[in-house]
């Protein structure tokens, strides 16, 4: 009797999950505190991983970013930020910047490549966190006419933060995103003009002229220090973010956006009244 009893139980896990499996959907246990769905789509895989990394994709099939990135680094990072001295003192949180990378996990914020890959795009997402972006529709606030919208919710912030790294700035240049991981392929005029697939093409995309293509300035090398610094307290270490011509953009020719109203924290003021 005991032996049947067994055998029942097997059979009634068995038989939903080759249910399953006849429509290609797997179910497979992540670790307790979620579950990591499977299905293949013309021979493709492709993961859903819950409200983190949701809808099906094939970047939700690797780590997501609270896996390899959590509250106490998060915390090491921004240590400074709840000072009496800074601006925005019990804005910005873990929380929030989770919430709002949730959305482009799918599309392949800080899940593309592998573990390392995955650690440097969010290291070097957050090297540019302290630069400030106008938007339009694209989060579906309207943040022209209503900017405190930012000001006010920090996910809101973040959001429009991932927004901007993810998305060309104009048509035929490459996201933030797509030039740091190595989607982007440089073309041979790319090549001729020093730009190549990393961190330094990122700050080319991101401010032109005002950091690219000036030698060893300081805005370019503050924001270079911020990213080793994140590789460094998450535990990457330096050595991973490449060589000097991947790393900076001192000799690249700039791709200025004309209108471009991104602006580096790290930028005097005279230098940001050129953006605008």
């Amino acid at each position: 009797m005991e032996t049947s009893s067994r055998e029942f139980v097997k059979m009634s896990f068995a038989i939903p999950m080759m249910i399953l499996a006849v429509c290609g959907v797997w179910l497979v246990a992540a670790d307790s505190s979620k579950e990591i769905t499977v299905k293949k789509v013309k021979g493709e895989k492709l993961c859903d991983q819950g409200w983190e990394c949701k809808g099906f994709s094939k970047y939700c099939c690797n780590e997501t970013i609270s896996d390899l990135f959590q509250t106490y680094q998060f915390e090491n990072l921004f240590s400074k930020r709840n000072s009496p001295v800074a601006k925005a003192v019990g804005f910005w949180d873990y929380k929030s910047f989770i919430t709002a990378a949730a959305i482009y996990q799918p599309l392949g914020f800080g899940t593309t490549g592998g573990h390392v890959m995955q650690m440097k795009e969010i290291a070097a997402f957050l090297g540019h966190v302290g630069c400030k972006t106008s938007l339009g529709e694209a989060i579906k606030q309207d943040l022209l006419n209503h900017p405190e919208y930012i000001e006010q919710n920090a996910t809101l912030a973040f959001q429009a933060a991932i927004w901007r790294w993810m998305t060309p700035i104009k048509k035929g240049q490459p996201s933030c995103h797509d030039a740091f991981v190595g989607n982007w392929k440089p073309t041979k005029n790319d090549t001729l003009a020093k730009r190549v697939p990393g961190f330094g093409t990122t700050m080319n995309i991101m401010y032109g002229d005002l950091v690219c293509g000036q030698g060893d300035i300081d805005p370019m090398n503050n924001l270079i220090s911020h990213y080793q610094y994140y590789l460094d307290l998450m535990g990457v270490g330096r050595e991973q973010a490449g060589p000097h011509e991947v790393l900076a953009c001192a000799e690249q020719t700039c791709e200025r956006i004309h209108g471009n109203r991104v602006i580096c924290a790290f930028l005097e003021k005279e230098e940001r009244s050129r953006v605008w």
